[in-house]
């Protein structure tokens, strides 16, 4: 369904760019039309930068830490000029890349990789036992995985990226999606999966463990969080749909989310998060007590998925040896902080 409306959507802009230029033109104004197109063309770059203007001034007064984070969560540093202008840029870049795209017109262009997939010559000795479970955010679809499908297809790693359907019905709706998701892996590897969740999708699969019971941490190996509104966000006041609803800062549906679950689970969640994201802000509002919270500096909400340090974490988690197979229905200890792997030294971003 989200394909269709963004599909819509690219159209409409398509056509009510032609038509400005086209009147324009015929009223002698052909300059007039032309910037009109233009603006319906390049929306996205002024809204977005309006969101930054908004996420700079939310996150001010405290440096970005939501109030009662001050003791679990380091302030990110002020993001100066440069690190905006930069961000805006490549967030620019990429929700043409995303929602002009990727996610209208390529959904299903990448398959999901199944077990057995061979891995390329020299990314893996062998094939990794344990697969991954891909969960999007608002307005997003599995198209926004196809570069991560295509990484982990190179690793053969076993993969399912899943849609969350109704697009605008509420973030407990989800959690049958996640858990086919899960047990699909589950039974096809015989290991517990590695979650992520950007955005939304981090509270889809928060959703998915107190819907699944006490004993759904156990059926998981690690959860990765990307940009997720833990806590809300500031821009969800702006939302009317339900899951916007629910994702407002301080919720009543997140304060009864942070109610059922067991403040121990959380050292299986690593959580990123940026002073620069223009969707969730405060900034620390994406990370959790107890986690592994991983601040990325200068990145804005979509473009997180680019960065290589989040799918190096994956990939890495992936191969951790150190979770014993389903039958044991065992937690693992807590694992020791570890540095960040970075999967290229040539660039910092995917694809």
């Amino acid at each position: 369904m989200m394909a269709n409306l963004l599909r819509a959507a690219a159209f409409g802009a398509l056509l009510a760019a032609l038509l400005a230029a086209v009147l324009g033109a015929r009223h002698g104004q052909p300059g007039v039309g032309l910037a009109v197109a233009g603006l319906i063309l390049f929306g996205a770059a002024p809204v977005l930068a309006f969101q930054f203007v908004l996420m700079h001034a939310v996150n001010k007064p405290g440096h970005g830490v939501m109030p009662g984070h001050e003791h679990h969560v380091v302030a990110p540093p002020r993001a100066r000029l440069w690190q905006l202008a930069s961000a805006w840029w490549n967030e620019v870049l990429t929700f043409v890349a995303v929602f002009v795209w990727r996610q209208p017109f390529r959904s299903r262009a990448v398959a999901d990789v199944p077990v057995g997939t061979r891995p390329l010559p020299g990314l893996a000795a062998e094939p990794p036992s344990r697969g991954v479970v891909l969960v999007h955010g608002y307005c997003c679809n599995r198209g926004l995985w196809n570069p991560w499908l295509e990484q982990l297809r190179a690793r053969a790693v076993p993969a399912m990226a899943v849609d969350l359907e109704p697009v605008f019905g509420s973030i407990d709706d989800y959690a049958p999606i996640v858990e086919a998701a899960v047990r699909t892996i589950e039974q096809s590897t015989g290991r517990p999966p590695v979650l992520v969740g950007h955005s939304m999708g981090g509270l889809a699969i928060r959703a998915w463990l107190r819907q699944a019971g006490p004993g759904a941490i156990d059926r998981v190996h690690h959860i990765v969080t990307i940009g997720s509104p833990h806590h809300g966000t500031w821009l969800g006041r702006a939302g009317h749909t339900t899951n916007a609803r629910q994702m407002r800062l301080r919720s009543p549906w997140l304060q009864a989310l942070v109610g059922a679950e067991s403040p121990g689970q959380r050292h299986r969640f690593t959580c990123f998060w940026s002073h620069c994201d223009n969707i969730v802000f405060p900034a620390s509002s994406a990370t959790l007590p107890g986690a592994d919270n991983r601040h990325l500096e200068a990145v804005a909400h979509v473009d997180l998925v680019n960065r290589r340090e989040v799918l190096a974490e994956v990939i890495e988690r992936v191969n951790d040896p150190a979770r014993a197979p389903l039958t044991h229905g065992l937690a693992r200890p807590v694992r020791p902080e570890r540095g960040q792997a970075a999967v290229s030294p040539q660039t910092d971003a995917i694809g």
